[in-house]
């Protein structure tokens, strides 16, 4: 169950739901060690404490209790500031309401979901009860723990590339002086930076980074792996970095979360605060990561090029392989906008190629029907079906192997061998679709996530992560969302959504 109890397979939960005997559940590291009792009358409201024991976000206070706080210098009703040293007062005399009260929280579900057998549903007990989930709102607070003159930010950008990045350092940089800082600098190339003697930090400012969105990759660089996590710290340590901005996946949220322990057993006031980058849109708990919508679009290319090769040609069949490790998310929907695809598999979804109600053989009946099909296939999909390698990345993901590929050769040799003319043409677009600019919906989602990461930081907040959730943007603490990758649920209503669109039917 992702939104309380992470380490609960949902077709187990499920398949214990239809036993009398239900009545504790396994609980996650993060959870209570003791399992909950559905037969105890108070169950509810001790789930809800637990959980926001879990959510509550670490601050700098925790440390250092008698750490002081200041009126915030950040004000947009005075948007330039009297004196240059106004870090001990307002810049304006008059009272802005535009500050987050610490108090301020988002409802992490909306749905009341009125029966286990409900589609998606996720539900705590057998009866699918409804429990209030509240997490902490994102936003500028009236006070801030952090005096500017005095702050060295970082920003470093790890893992792969993603549109968006560069909206992301832009933004944090333009907010980091609205508060008044002047020392900001870039790590080049993710964690491996800090230890890399020939790689000399990046001094930013607005003037640098004005224009860096209208292009594609990271002005930083990326790079996997990188020295340990005592040596980063050490190195924050000699730089006089006492704020740090990460931008990464979970591999890199792991390493932020490691970084912010291991200044807080150090005593330093340095706050670590990430920006969840997957292209794939798999982080928990949020609705969508940046660069994703932009990934989907970017992907409609390579799908509308298949179906006109497929379209074009004599029994003609285009298969197109999108990213997605172990989320179909990209492929989901880019097959739902392309309107297009007779065909999405993901890893989500088990599927067979060959035998009676196998995708080979669906594949004839659209090419006896139809003259030409189209597949969608998410680059971690079918891995059963392609030979495993031992090898890993520097990030320590298992390389996968090439299920486009294999898609492809089984299809041409199938068609061959049952006598049937087919024209098969395999597009393989992954690297194209996350090396480009950020679109407009992605770049408002960078923006304001890179502001409220600032807004974070000055309000004392670290060992967090921003994200947005129900339209609303929200902070996390960071375990709550690297426990395992978000993954498309089959039962989902967007799940059936695409298959509604493709008209497939089940592979197995």
């Amino acid at each position: 169950f992702r939104h309380g109890f992470s380490s609960l397979n949902l077709g187990t939960l499920r398949s214990q739901r239809s036993s009398s005997g239900f009545f504790k559940v396994e609980c996650s590291q993060q959870s209570s060690k003791n399992c909950i009792d559905f037969s105890d009358p108070d169950w509810k409201s001790k789930f809800q404490q637990d959980f926001e024991r879990r959510f509550n976000i670490p601050h700098i206070t925790d440390t250092f209790p008698d750490a002081h706080s200041f009126p915030s210098t950040f004000c947009l009703r005075m948007r330039t500031p009297v004196t240059e040293d106004f870090a001990e007062g307002y810049p304006s005399d008059e009272e802005w309401h535009g500050y987050i009260n610490n108090n301020d929280r988002v409802l992490l579900k909306v749905i009341h979901y009125s029966s286990p057998t409900s589609a998606g549903a996720e539900c705590i007990d057998p009866n699918c009860t409804w429990v209030e989930q509240w997490v902490h709102r994102a936003g500028p607070r009236e006070k801030i723990y952090f005096k500017p003159e005095e702050v060295k930010a970082a920003i470093v950008t790890c893992g792969g590339l993603c549109p968006g990045l560069n909206d992301v350092i832009r933004q944090i940089v333009i907010t980091l002086e609205i508060y008044g800082v002047k020392n900001i600098v870039g790590i080049p190339f993710g964690y491996r930076g800090f230890s890399d003697k020939g790689l000399a930090e990046m001094p930013l400012s607005r003037k640098v980074v004005q224009n860096i969105h209208l292009s594609g990759g990271s002005l930083l660089g990326v790079s996997r792996g990188g020295p340990s996590v005592s040596d980063i710290v050490s190195s924050m340590e000699e730089r006089g970095i006492n704020m740090l901005f990460v931008l990464g996946g979970n591999g890199t949220h792991a390493g932020a979360n490691a970084i912010h322990d291991e200044c807080r057993k150090r005593k330093l006031k340095v706050a670590v605060v990430g920006v969840p980058k997957t292209i794939d849109n798999d982080i928990l708990l949020m609705d969508k990561t940046f660069g994703f919508d932009t990934a989907v679009e970017e992907a409609q290319r390579a799908i509308n090029s298949a179906y006109i090769e497929a379209h074009s040609a004599y029994h003609g069949i285009g298969v197109v392989k999108l990213m997605g490790r172990s989320s179909g998310f990209i492929a989901m929907q880019s097959s739902l906008a392309s309107g297009q695809v007779d065909i999405c598999l993901i890893p989500e979804v088990p599927f067979n190629l060959h035998g009676p109600h196998g995708v080979l053989r669906h594949l004839k009946y659209l090419i006896e029907t139809k003259g030409s099909a189209v597949v969608c296939v998410a680059e971690g999909a079918g891995q059963n079906l392609v030979e495993k390698t031992n090898a890993t990345d520097a990030s320590g993901n298992i390389v996968l192997g090439d299920i486009g590929v294999r898609i492809q050769q089984e299809t041409k040799k199938y068609f061959k061998e049952i006598g049937i003319p087919a024209d098969v043409k395999y597009i393989d677009p992954t690297y194209m679709i996350r090396a480009c600019r950020a679109n407009a919906s992605d770049g408002i989602l960078c923006t304001v996530l890179g502001q409220n990461a600032v807004h974070g930081a000055f309000a004392g907040y670290s060992g967090i992560t921003v994200g947005i959730c129900n339209t609303h943007y929200v902070y996390f603490p960071i375990p709550e969302v690297i426990s395992h990758p978000r993954e498309v649920d089959p039962n989902s209503r967007m799940w059936h959504r695409c298959l509604t669109s493709t008209g497939q039917p089940d592979f197995i």
